[in-house]
């Protein structure tokens, strides 16, 4: 089973999704997509994804994008079991509560403090907005308080969505000092199969923007 995957290795929905690829075995056909050069402007991607966004997957004619749709897709269609998403609804419902969480608060608080420099030319990162991403670590420190993974005792496709996240604030050196649940957490997350992948993708975004943050 090989699925055409439009992505760019720096972004974090796109690693969780090549992440969850490489625990079920699944052969992703890559299509770097250049946003900066208009690729995803393009009419043969538009027809594809009319809201041209990544990540998006074309399976077998079947098209969807936004990463945690496709996180679960992907789940239901090819997984052996439900461990990583499992059918209990209560456990599902965790599950689906810290891939909201991620989208809406923890990755969501990055993107509030570093795009406006990456993206709109602001001079200066703004305080405030970092005290919303420390605020969001500690939520996560919590929920981590008593489990060894994001939604219970196993993983899930929302410690994948999560790690990618996070690897994401420690690329940019965020200090996890003060949260000792999500240092634990993190380093197991370290040794799932292929995070490799997930690590080149944080590498690669680290270089291309790391430069554009001003001086401390």
């Amino acid at each position: 089973m090989t699925i055409d995957f439009y992505f760019i290795p720096g972004s974090a929905p796109c690693r969780s999704i090549m992440l969850l690829c490489k625990i079920l075995g699944i052969e992703l056909n890559l299509k770097y997509t250049d946003l900066e050069a208009g690729e995803h402007l393009k009419p043969e991607f538009l027809k594809i994804n009319y809201q041209h966004c990544i990540p998006t997957i074309v399976d077998h004619g079947f098209n969807l994008w936004e990463s945690r749709a496709i996180l679960v897709y992907l789940i239901d269609k090819y997984a052996k079991n439900d461990l990583l998403y499992p059918k209990d609804p209560q456990k599902r419902a965790r599950v689906n509560q810290q891939l909201y969480f991620d989208m809406g608060t923890l990755y969501q608080r990055f993107a509030n403090y570093y795009y406006p420099v990456f993206f709109e030319n602001q001079a200066a990162l703004d305080p405030a907005a970092y005290q919303k991403m420390e605020e969001a670590v500690g939520f996560l420190n919590t929920s981590l308080e008593g489990r060894l993974y994001v939604a219970g005792d196993s993983l899930t496709i929302a410690d994948l969505a999560m790690v990618a996240t996070i690897s994401t604030y420690d690329g940019f050196k965020f200090d996890f000092s003060k949260y000792p649940n999500v240092v634990q957490w993190y380093e197991m997350c370290k040794k799932m199969p292929g995070y490799e992948v997930n690590q080149q993708g944080v590498d690669e975004f680290v270089e291309k923007f790391g430069a554009l943050l001003p001086p401390k």
